[in-house]
């Protein structure tokens, strides 16, 4: 086992952990935020075993997801913009346990708790499908198209998984009003994707055709 990979696969992994802690309980003033644990469960739980498995598995699809560095500058601003978007999501939904001002009841909470688990299901099948899925975008050596399973479905799987993550998220720490908040996200999506394909269609061998023969982005019959 890689044993520098684990250090920085732990740090990055303890830290996120800290860090959504810390956006979440300060503003909502109190550790007795039950949504504020269930989020902190369905996210950090299967994200725990989904590293243990890449680590043993596939050390190398690991490093490329831990990889954050965006070159190109619209994806850095789409990610700087995301960052602000779970920022200004977590505090409004710790602030809407503190005063009270559109808490949802507690089963809606747990219905949302598992869409969010189906989507990070997604998420680990499409890393099983696709060794190339690295965290920044670019054309790795040897990069093949992937047009099978959920790739012969939609053409960017990751992105349907991520906007059903995102989607439930308010719903989940119970909070309605951080809900548009949150529904910011596809938006920017829709950027990273068009800017991202102008780069595989350039850049990838295939990728034009493969567009072709798979229609849709992120949704059968709708995009």
């Amino acid at each position: 086992m890689d044993k520098q990979l684990l250090k920085q696969t732990a740090i990055r992994f303890g830290i996120g952990v800290l860090a959504v802690m810390l956006v979440l309980f300060l503003p909502a003033g109190s550790l007795r935020y039950a949504g504020g644990w269930r989020f902190l469960c369905v996210l950090f739980l299967p994200m725990l075993i989904v590293g243990v498995l890449l680590l043993k598995k596939n050390p190398e699809l690991l490093k490329k997801r831990l990889e954050n560095k965006e070159q190109d500058k619209t994806q850095k601003a789409v990610i700087a913009l995301t960052a602000v978007l779970f920022l200004a999501g977590f505090v409004t939904a710790g602030l809407d346990f503190r005063f009270g001002w559109l808490q949802l009841p507690r089963f809606i909470s747990r219905i949302a708790s598992g869409i969010f688990l189906g989507g990070y299901a997604m998420y680990a099948e499409v890393l099983r499908e696709n060794a190339y899925a690295a965290r920044t975008i670019r054309v790795q050596e040897g990069q093949k198209v992937i047009d099978k399973g959920l790739y012969g479905i939609v053409r960017h799987p990751m992105y349907t998984a991520a906007i059903l993550m995102f989607a439930m998220t308010p719903l989940v720490l119970g909070s309605l009003i951080a809900l548009p908040v949150f529904l910011i996200y596809p938006a920017l999506l829709v950027k990273r994707i068009g800017n991202e394909e102008k780069l595989l269609s350039e850049s990838l061998a295939g990728y034009p055709e493969y567009c072709k023969k798979v229609r849709y982005r992120l949704f059968p019959k709708v995009w």
